[in-house]
């Protein structure tokens, strides 16, 4: 039976995002509180106090920065690595090029253990999977006993070379250590990314290792408070990939967790995509503390393995290929040595928060600036639950125009233009360095910050159309309730085209298939399971691989001929020639397995024309000066209504600002159309 109710939950830097869906009566609701850092469930339980029968709530998805945090601020476990004879320094070496050739003070990226806690042991497989030399379960025991009378380790990893194509020495040896270190969290490369290139599977493991011991804490102590308000059976977590995942199942892989909450408006973005009918969509998810950036092209979102933590620090799992930036409404802004005005990555947070919030906070920031320059209306933020000091915003941003010598306002609107030239920044990073024409897309604002920015970076990227979508503020958490359960499985299986096994290749998708699936049924989501399988593969001698779908069962004459076919038409859409006849090599075997929930409805709009009936005005400093705007309630609007720049529109989590000469047109599910 479908879910009644589901309520997704995004934990924020600065707020905890909550959208509740009903599908007794249809209708969706919205609300956010602020985060606590040191304890987000703390966040997530107050604002579930909001709902009138919490017993009634069949679903919760949420989305976690846990593990976000514990790599980006390296507070997770201290981890042994474990590694064939001769290798305990691939982690070390990482790969051979350079952040900056030139830089002679550049430090290359530390990996997430220290050497001395590596350990070799015999045994090895080749490069076809033929056994070289047993395993030495002797010198497995023995490292046990190292690690034990140590006592600080916390977590072990495991990679040995070639286990992708014969994993038996790394099942061995965790089983050895599960025997003698009862309880102690084990990782091994062939469950977390049974693929070739051993420095980047070596990582990907280590990175694993590193979070399984704070983010099963962390789950255990979430489970158990939600327990205590009857709802934890009922709890999934979003991953990376923007899939859910039970607790139990995210934290036996938590690296699958690294880029949790950011995929929610990436999910909702291809949502409004299917809804709408555009095509290609930019996102631009601006909350508290950074700015996440992603495409949908031709409706669909960008999953993608070449992912780092830090520059040389690779995590090669799927993920939704996302780029974020330290740009967001906490934003601190700051004089650098060289007198010059800078905007972050540092945030308020949400404790202290912005100047405005009257938390304590006294740097000024990105919020402040907007309620200086009349965008953000004091009295009405989240609709007016929470009121803010304009005078505190006053008095911080002041300080930032006594340094510049500038008026406060022409201070304030500097720091707007610098914080939206660092977003530009990332738009580009998605659209140019992709070789993708920002005049072919449509932006996609979201977050409590994204909608006041829009037009600006509409502006000056030249993007000629905009949306505001609904709930713009809570568009993570919107997008969790939209979301299905998702297991992506990948597996390097090399061969080439002249000698192509096809029994091999069907054998090994097979696994993957039968493994995906049953990791869903494990997991208890019984529903109806798709399947997308896909190929890796490149002209023989090529260093990087093109991606094609592979629809059939199974790998016949036929569809391997086709296959091939198709990888000569790729070859010359993407780079402009092929080479027909040339020996094709296979790398890679992928496959996606999504357990398919029934979605909240959209409803449409009541009809109308013309223009909204305003709210009322006030003074909002453009570039060209103060402007006496109309404000509009949003939730006013109708189908079909349109209003023209300059004005203000509201609602209780955000608040749009339209430029002059730009205009706003209301679609037949509420969104905002904007055009310049």
């Amino acid at each position: 039976m479908p879910d009644r109710k589901i309520i997704g939950i995004d934990i924020g830097g600065t707020f905890t995002d909550f959208v509740s869906y009903d599908a007794a009566t249809g209708t969706i609701e919205n609300w956010k509180n602020l985060t606590t850092p040191s304890e987000p469930i703390e966040g997530v339980l107050q604002g579930l106090g909001q709902v009138e029968d919490v017993a009634s709530v069949d679903k919760i998805r949420l989305g976690t920065t846990i593990a976000t945090n514990a790599l980006l601020t390296r507070r997770g476990a201290k981890v042994a690595y474990v590694t064939t004879t001769g290798f305990r320094d691939v982690p070390f070496i990482q790969r051979g090029d350079r952040r900056s050739h030139y830089d002679i003070t550049w430090i290359k990226t530390k990996p997430l253990m220290k050497r001395a806690d590596t350990y070799e042991i015999g045994g090895r497989f080749s490069a076809k999977g033929e056994l070289v030399t047993a395993l030495d379960e002797a010198a497995v025991r023995q490292m046990a006993a190292t690690i034990k009378a140590d006592g600080t380790i916390e977590a072990i990893a495991v990679c040995t070379l070639f286990s992708y194509i014969d994993p038996s020495h790394e099942q061995r040896i965790r089983d050895i250590l599960a025997e003698e270190l009862p309880g102690m969290p084990i990782s091994i490369s062939y469950d977390v990314l049974p693929k070739w290139k051993e420095y980047d599977r070596a990582s990907t493991t280590i990175a694993d290792a590193y979070l399984k011991p704070i983010v099963s804490d962390n789950f255990h102590r979430m489970q158990k408070r939600l327990d205590g308000i009857g709802i934890g059976d009922r709890i999934g977590v979003i991953k990376s990939n923007g899939g859910e995942s039970t607790l139990k199942g995210a934290a036996e892989t938590p690296v699958q967790m690294t880029l949790s909450g950011p995929t929610g408006a990436v999910v909702a973005t291809r949502v409004l995509s299917e809804l709408t009918g555009i095509k290609n969509l930019v996102t631009f998810d601006m909350g508290g503390t950074s700015t996440d950036c992603s495409t949908v092209v031709d409706g669909m979102e960008h999953v993608t393995t070449n992912f780092e933590i830090e520059w040389g620090l690779p995590i090669q799992i799927p993920m939704i290929d996302i780029h974020t930036i330290g740009a967001g409404g906490g934003s601190i802004a700051w004089i650098d040595k060289g007198g010059m005005l800078r905007m972050g990555p540092q945030s308020a947070g949400a404790a202290p928060g912005p100047a405005c919030y009257g938390r304590g906070g006294e740097s000024a920031t990105v919020t402040d600036a907007n309620v200086v320059l009349g965008r953000i209306n004091p009295d009405y933020f989240l609709g007016g639950k929470m009121k803010l000091d304009a005078e505190a915003a006053h008095r911080a941003v002041k300080t930032i125009a006594d340094q510049l010598g500038l008026e406060v306002d022409a201070a304030a609107f500097a720091m707007v233009q610098i914080a939206n030239n660092n977003m530009l920044g990332a738009l580009r990073a998605v659209l140019l360095q992709r070789g993708l024409d920002p005049r072919d897309f449509t932006l996609v604002a979201s977050g409590g910050a994204g909608p006041v920015h829009i037009c600006d970076l509409m502006d000056i990227s030249g993007i000629p159309q905009g949306i505001v979508p609904n709930y713009p503020g809570q568009f993570s958490a919107f997008g969790f309730i939209m979301t299905d359960a998702r297991v992506d499985r990948h597996r390097t299986v090399q061969q080439i085209s002249k000698y192509f096994d096809g029994a091999r290749a069907t054998a090994a998708m097979t696994e993957l298939v039968d493994g995906a699936i049953a990791e869903l049924v494990s997991q208890g989501y019984q529903q109806k399971v798709e399947v997308y399988r896909s190929i890796e593969a490149r002209y023989f001698g090529q260093n990087h691989e093109l991606e094609l779908s592979f629809p059939a069962n199974q790998f016949t004459e036929e569809t391997i001929a086709s296959l091939w076919e198709r990888f000569h038409e790729e070859h010359q859409n993407r780079f402009g020639f092929s080479i027909p006849g040339e020996t094709i090599e296979t790398v890679n075997l992928k496959v996606v397995a999504v357990a398919v929930s029934e979605k909240p409805k959209m409803r449409e709009l009541e009809k109308g024309e013309g223009t909204p009936a305003s709210s009322g005005s006030r003074k909002v400093r453009f570039e060209d000066g103060w402007h006496e705007v109309k404000t509009y309630d949003r939730g006013t609007f109708k189908q079909g209504q349109t209003v023209a720049g300059p004005a203000i529109v509201e609602e209780s989590a955000s608040v749009t600002i339209l430029q002059p000469k730009q205009t706003l047109r209301v679609d037949r599910l509420g969104n905002l159309i904007i055009s310049a």
